[in-house]
């Protein structure tokens, strides 16, 4: 009966030891795995990351404007900025008008105050480069309100 007793308790500590094994060898495989995954994971972040950044560093000193196609520069004098904003805004809605003689007619009114305001502005600009900006983003939305041909 020892011999018997004896030959299953060893038969059952070569198995334990086996699986044992086994499991240390499953388990350095899945933290090898769930390293490799975590090492892409990272890689994937940074380059996300790095793309948000360029995307930030492009749109920085620029504005949309409500003109579709039209970019609004960053201006030292804030003055400058708004009258652009309010000029594409005038722009979008000239467009929209269209051929509406009622709706025409209410932006000949706002039209001649925004030229006013327009001259009146861009004759205290005394930074060239302040005034070739201005100039540059004006000539971009009047080519917008331009007849198509």
């Amino acid at each position: 009966m020892r011999k018997v007793m004896l030959t299953v308790f060893v038969a059952a500590s070569l198995i334990a030891t086996t699986s044992c094994k086994e499991a240390k060898e499953a388990g350095k495989e899945a933290k090898e795995t769930t390293k490799t995954v975590v090492d892409e994971a990272k890689k994937d972040v940074k380059a996300a990351a790095d793309e948000t950044k360029k995307a930030m560093d492009k749109a920085t000193g620029e504005v949309k404007s409500a003109l579709e196609g039209v970019t609004i520069p960053e201006f030292k004098d804030p003055k400058v900025g708004e009258y652009l904003k309010s000029y594409a805004e005038y722009a979008k809605d000239y467009l929209a008008a269209g051929k509406d003689v009622v709706k025409n007619t209410e932006l000949a009114k706002k039209g001649v105050e925004l030229a006013k305001k327009g001259q009146e502005l861009a004759g205290s600009i005394k930074d060239s480069e302040t005034a070739k900006k201005f100039s540059e983003t004006m000539t971009a939305i009047a080519s917008k309100m331009a007849p198509k041909q």
